[in-house]
């Protein structure tokens, strides 16, 4: 990567094509290993990397209401049923009807569910931790800063309300 110093200080980077490629390779196979991990703990429970999205998701928005989480995943209506029948008949989640509107279902994980929810998020923050200390604060802020630069702008508002607690 060669660099170069515009008047406002700020870095230019002219990347390759092949450079952009490697960085796309790299992407995938450290997917890989960031869901390896779960992956092993939910085949061993027949479950599949849908039914660690909606744990993740509404373990960080308890009491979510199903149509949030089906616009969270970006999931069809029928899929994301079929994972949440699963997860409240094995006593995973627990659906609530809405105090306001009867007709909306709020989510909310079961103490089984936060503690598999826990050992999933478990392993990928000691996948994370271990990568972080490994390519510094400095490369952690960058990495993040491309990942949020990637995201469409809907889905950067959705990212961001997430992380406000909204």
């Amino acid at each position: 990567m060669s660099e170069a110093k515009p008047p406002s200080g700020e870095a230019l980077l002219f990347l390759t094509d092949d450079q952009l490629r490697q960085g796309a390779e790299a992407m995938f196979f450290a997917y890989r290993g960031f869901t390896a991990d779960p992956d092993r703990i939910l085949a061993g429970l027949s479950y599949g990397r849908a039914h660690h999205r909606a744990l993740h998701f509404i373990h960080t928005a308890p009491g979510t209401t199903v149509n949030n989480l089906l616009t969270v995943l970006g999931v069809t209506k029928q899929s994301l049923n079929r994972v949440l029948r699963t997860l409240i008949e094995d006593g995973l989640v627990e659906s609530r009807v809405g105090r306001n509107d009867r007709r909306e279902r709020h989510l909310f994980l079961t103490e089984a569910g936060t503690g598999l929810e826990r050992e999933l998020s478990d392993a990928q923050r000691a996948r994370m931790r271990a990568a972080y200390k490994q390519a510094g604060p400095e490369a952690v802020a960058g990495f993040r800063r491309v990942l949020e630069a990637m995201m469409d702008p809907e889905l950067r508002r959705q990212y961001q309300r997430l992380r406000e607690g909204q």
